[in-house]
């Protein structure tokens, strides 16, 4: 689609804040149309204006539906968060089937002052490049990466903002007969059982000390960093259905392959909501395999001063590899990580890992950085005024311009990404990259 005139914003299921509301002003104030299409009780909580309808149909009533709705109201971009819900894969096949461009936001690959705006899809469906050289070529003119944290992360609205979401959704269902949330877990016992966790976590702090301890006086530890079984990242960004199965291919190849004497220590997701009591369970799966004292679980800790100790660090593809990259760890990703790059994460498979992975090289991983920051992200986040308004600028500006997925210098160097006037010269948009870095959405996401 075009960058400048006027264009139509169609926005689904977004983040639980005013995010998309402030997106749909900005872009309304520079002359575009933006729409809404609410399909629950939370996502009216969470927008702004009348440019708003209801779904409150079947699921086999939503393609119609979206389809007669993007031929209305002209839809020349869809806005959503993440791809994988069942109505988002739907919205999207039809938006390409259309020639509508889709752009998909969630919380930033880098953390935590940065969210994500880019072409299509996430991780596995990115059009990132995989390409080291091609990496090392597109990045050669970027700035650093700036490291001061700008906004930090509200974990306390990110809580009272989910709830309001999914609790208004659970206790006032009639106005959405038939929606279906996208999560796998009751939200009010995920909320009960998560907040029962965190009360009780001081308990564990003897027992994490004495694992600790153990790992510090270990020849060589490993650590694997677990992730919510919610997280799409996991359900649909690996082939493990769940991650038990994860955590028993991992604990029974360290069995076989990893030098003798050497630990494994299993760090539970800091929102965890603990439902499956996962200390017995790896416990269970450590004696299957004889292993049982040199596996070792724990509930929270420093992850950096963790990483930092070990010989090397795996997930199946949490954002915290990336961390231990940044720390020069050998990292190990199962699943279909954005990281997941020759020369950045180790590409020999599990079982060499214990013994053969290398710490990632440090120009391509630079490169890596500052291409992952340029191109797919804005500053800002999700969870205070401040860090919402940056983000919404920023998004807007891609938006606007047409520079979703290409890179942007200002990003790097921490600038806010001005919201321009609607009649402002295209010659902005070529301004935005650094000589040399200008290029077209295929040329980033070649792979």
């Amino acid at each position: 689609m075009a960058s400048e005139g006027s264009r139509s914003f169609l926005f689904l299921q977004g983040p639980t804040n005013y995010l998309f509301a402030d997106i749909a002003r900005h872009l309304r104030s520079l002359g575009h149309t933006s729409h809404r299409i609410n399909i629950c009780l939370g996502d009216e909580i969470f927008w702004r204006g009348s440019d708003a309808v209801s779904f409150r149909g079947r699921p086999e009533q939503w393609p119609g539906f979206i389809a007669d709705f993007y031929r209305e109201h002209a839809v020349t971009d869809l806005i959503l968060l993440g791809e994988q819900r069942a109505h988002h894969k739907i919205a999207i096949a039809q938006a390409h089937a259309m020639a509508i461009d889709v752009s998909v936001t969630d919380f930033g690959y880098l953390r935590p002052d940065w969210v994500i705006l880019e072409r299509n899809g996430l991780n596995s469906n990115s059009l990132f490049t995989r390409d080291p050289a091609q990496i090392l070529r597109a990045a050669a003119n970027l700035p650093p990466v700036g490291g001061q944290v700008a906004y930090p992360h509200s974990g306390f609205n990110q809580a009272v903002w989910d709830m309001a979401f999914h609790l208004a959704s659970w206790l006032w269902p009639w106005g959405y007969p038939h929606f279906k949330r996208h999560t796998l877990g009751h939200p009010a016992l995920n909320y009960a059982a998560t907040g029962l966790r965190l009360v009780c976590r001081g308990l564990a702090r003897p027992r994490n000390a004495a694992v600790v301890n153990q790992l510090q006086n270990a020849a060589r530890y490993y650590v694997f960093a677990m992730q919510m079984e919610d997280d799409f990242s996991l359900r649909a960004y690996s082939h493990y259905p769940e991650l038990d199965v994860a955590i028993r291919e991992v604990v029974q190849s360290f069995g076989k392959y990893a030098p003798a004497g050497s630990q494994l220590l299993f760090k539970l997701h800091p929102l965890d909501p603990g439902l499956k009591r996962w200390w017995r369970r790896i416990a269970a799966i450590a004696e299957t395999f004889g292993v049982q004292k040199r596996v070792h679980f724990m509930d929270g800790g420093d992850l950096d001063s963790l990483i930092l100790g070990s010989a090397g660090f795996l997930s199946v593809n949490s954002t915290a590899g990336l961390r231990a990259l940044e720390l020069a760890c050998p990292t190990l990703a199962l699943g279909q990580a954005i990281y997941r790059i020759k020369g950045l994460a180790f590409d020999g498979g599990l079982d060499a890992f214990w013994t053969r992975a290398k710490p990632p090289e440090p120009d391509l991983l630079d490169a890596f950085l500052r291409l992952l920051a340029a191109s797919l992200h804005v500053r800002g986040g999700m969870y205070s005024k401040d860090a919402i308004a940056a983000a919404a600028s920023g998004m807007a500006y891609r938006l606007h311009h047409g520079l979703v997925n290409q890179p942007l210098a200002q990003v790097l160097l921490g600038e806010s990404l001005r919201i321009p006037d609607a009649a402002e010269s295209t010659e902005t948009r070529l301004q935005a990259s650094p000589p040399g870095t200008t290029c077209q959405t295929p040329v980033v996401g070649e792979s």
